[in-house]
């Protein structure tokens, strides 16, 4: 969904075609770097637990690390790769992801690596928003949502690539390989980023809206003024929720109860991820099919998607291991996966123009506090307790908050956009007196 300022935004950058699509390669790489940084221990835990004897608490808190550090420090480091230079930040994170993901391979023992993960996740933090905003600088209006969709579809090849390639050198190389050679292509696209991209240049704005920084007070204050932006990041972190452990555990789960080797495991996980990923580019394209008129009824769809991937992947794990079992859980993964791109178009529906950037920085917030950080490790803590097949029946009810979650936010919708439309169309009119 646009609003009114957003159309009325002039963009045009002075840069050149080719120039844009190799700013777009670097960008895109790093983010596929990114993910795969963060999901290789997914892929790793069988080898970790075997060497360590760690704990399914342990292992689980390996992974929430990465996404707690990027929860927290993803909204003050997008504050400040905008004063900084968002080239200069990006750099300066991709290098620190990748050296810490070369120290993991080079840890002794779990705390290490455990710090180590967390230097991943401080590296990792604002990476999107930084990198999303390079993009829209060099890329013509027309071409926004289709560079965005295809920039953030990186995070889940990257996912799947994570755990493929993770398994796949682990089983050849060691464990400890798998993170340096990841690690190490991080590195480099590091070191190449600052040779070939200029920082954006500061462009004026011929908005509809006023042109002046929003004061932080006031940025604050919009962001959770909105209650159906407020209830919907909410649903969209308790389905990040389902998907992060679901995600995070398939490969043990699969080791543990399919007897596949980790290879075997990793390359399975990742069809499951990658279906997820499919979701999340169908589900937008069913709710601007079925939701012409009535945008609010988005959140309807959004909540059948969750309603309906949480029964899937609670039948699926009830279920014994075998054909069955994974077909459903290919479907439910699917519809697991199907709210999160919509999510981003409601709640920049009912936001200010001049902060859709915080506002998709406070649903990355959401995601990962309420559903990345704390899926996995709660997710081995009841392993631990009881097992991971009951551990992973229990999980997936989070979907079923977040289906609720999603009809609160629908009672606000029409509210919210009346409060955000009045200020935009009292805009237009104060400029069209000054043009007269």
């Amino acid at each position: 969904m646009h609003s009114r300022g957003d159309a009325a935004v002039g963009h045009h950058p002075q840069v050149s075609r080719t120039y844009a699509w190799m700013v777009f390669a670097l960008v895109f790489g790093l983010m596929l770097s990114d993910y795969l940084s963060r999901q290789v221990i997914n892929a790793l835990f069988p080898f970790l637990k075997a060497e360590w004897a760690l704990s399914d608490t342990q292992l689980g808190s390996l992974v929430s690390v990465v996404a707690l550090t990027v929860g927290v420090l993803t909204f003050p480091i997008s504050l400040l790769a905008d004063r900084w230079g968002r080239v200069l930040s990006v750099t300066a994170m991709a290098l620190l992801w990748g050296l810490a993901t070369i120290a993991c391979g080079l840890a002794g023992s779990f705390m290490p690596l455990f710090l180590a993960r967390a230097l991943v996740g401080l590296g990792e933090a604002g990476y999107s928003s930084a990198g999303g905003a390079i993009l829209l600088s060099v890329f013509p209006k027309r071409l926004h949502a289709s560079v965005m969709g295809a920039f953030l579809a990186a995070a889940l090849f990257g996912s799947v690539l994570g755990v493929i390639l993770g398994g796949a050198i682990a089983a050849q190389l060691g464990w400890r390989m798998a993170f340096i050679i990841i690690g190490a292509g991080g590195l480099a696209l590091a070191i190449v980023f600052p040779m070939f991209v200029r920082e954006p240049a500061k462009v004026a704005a011929s908005s509809n809206i006023s042109d002046s920084r929003m004061p932080l007070k006031t940025v604050f204050k919009e962001l959770f003024a909105a209650r159906t932006a407020l209830f919907t990041y909410l649903g969209s972190g308790f389905q990040m929720f389902t998907i992060g452990s679901v995600m995070a555990w398939m490969p043990s789960y699969l080791n543990r109860y399919y007897d596949m080797t980790p290879k075997e495991a990793g390359i399975k996980a990742g069809v499951l991820v990658l279906l997820a990923g499919v979701g999340m580019t169908l589900g937008g394209v069913i709710v601007d099919r079925l939701v012409r008129r009535e945008r609010k009824n988005t959140l309807l769809v959004m909540a059948s998607y969750s309603f309906g991937g949480c029964a899937l992947l609670v039948l699926a794990f009830v279920l014994p291991p075998g054909t069955a079992q994974f077909t459903l859980l290919a479907i439910a993964m699917i519809l697991a996966g199907s709210p999160i791109g919509p999510a981003g178009a409601v709640v920049t529906g009912v936001s200010d123009p001049r902060i859709h950037a915080t506002v998709l920085a406070t649903g990355t917030l959401a995601n990962n506090i309420l559903g990345l950080a704390p899926g996995p490790f709660v997710t081995g803590l009841i392993a631990d307790r009881m097992n991971l097949q009951v551990a992973l029946e229990i999980i997936p009810f989070a979907s079923l908050i977040a289906a609720l979650c999603f009809v609160q936010a629908r009672r606000y919708y029409d509210l919210d956009v009346r409060r955000i439309a009045a200020p935009l169309q009292s805009n237009e009119i104060d400029n069209s007196v000054k043009a007269a």
